[in-house]
């Protein structure tokens, strides 16, 4: 993975989080069973970043914010072209295959609940995907950010992307540079005839 794309940090309060699973372990000892908690979490800002995280504790509320915690620090930067992936991908972790393909204007995210989340957090608004192998919760969110991470900038959309950025400015300028352009009168042809 391109270490370039790692977000060591965000400004404000703009990553938005959401659980994908909490998931209780028993554990059974002498005097019966002793319950912890694993969550895990996915933050996003919507605009191309998004992060994992897993929690583990005894009680769900600090396993999720733990989760938060590793999400955090585990930030990545996804190249998006028209709220869209730039191109086909997939991804792969442990028994999790995820296939990723871009989507017209106006599609919306056809995605399971794991990638959904994912892919809702990331800011992708058209998106088609599936998921294969395993459903296990873990294996897909991995999977869908392994997907996300080995997304390539495709130069012909930055082509197409400046041109259309330099198109709208060029929109919004006011037209005060350009004088209108006056026509040359041609004198009629009856008055040259007169003249002869």
């Amino acid at each position: 993975m391109n270490n370039s794309r790692i977000v060591r940090s965000v400004e404000g309060d703009s990553l938005k989080e959401k659980v994908v699973a909490i998931n209780r372990v028993a554990k059974v000892v002498k005097g019966g069973r002793r319950f912890s908690f694993s969550a895990i979490v996915v933050v996003g800002d919507g605009n191309g970043i998004v992060g994992y995280g897993l929690g583990k504790a005894n009680e769900v509320t600090d396993a999720i914010q733990k989760g938060i915690d590793d999400a955090k620090k585990n930030l990545v930067k996804i190249p998006m072209y028209k709220h869209t992936v730039p191109h086909a991908n997939h991804g792969k972790y442990s028994g999790g295959f995820v296939f990723l393909k871009p989507a017209a204007p106006g599609t919306g995210i056809i995605a399971g609940g794991t990638l959904r989340k994912v892919v809702e957090l990331t800011g992708i608004k058209d998106i088609l995907s599936k998921s294969f192998g395993t459903t296990n919760k873990i294996a897909c969110s991995r999977a869908a950010l392994e997907a996300l991470k080995m997304l390539k900038e495709n130069p012909y959309m930055q082509k197409a992307a400046a041109k259309e950025l330099a198109k709208r400015q060029a929109q919004q300028q006011p037209k005060q540079d350009q004088k209108p352009v006056k026509k040359q009168e041609k004198p009629a042809k009856a008055a040259i005839k007169k003249d002869n």
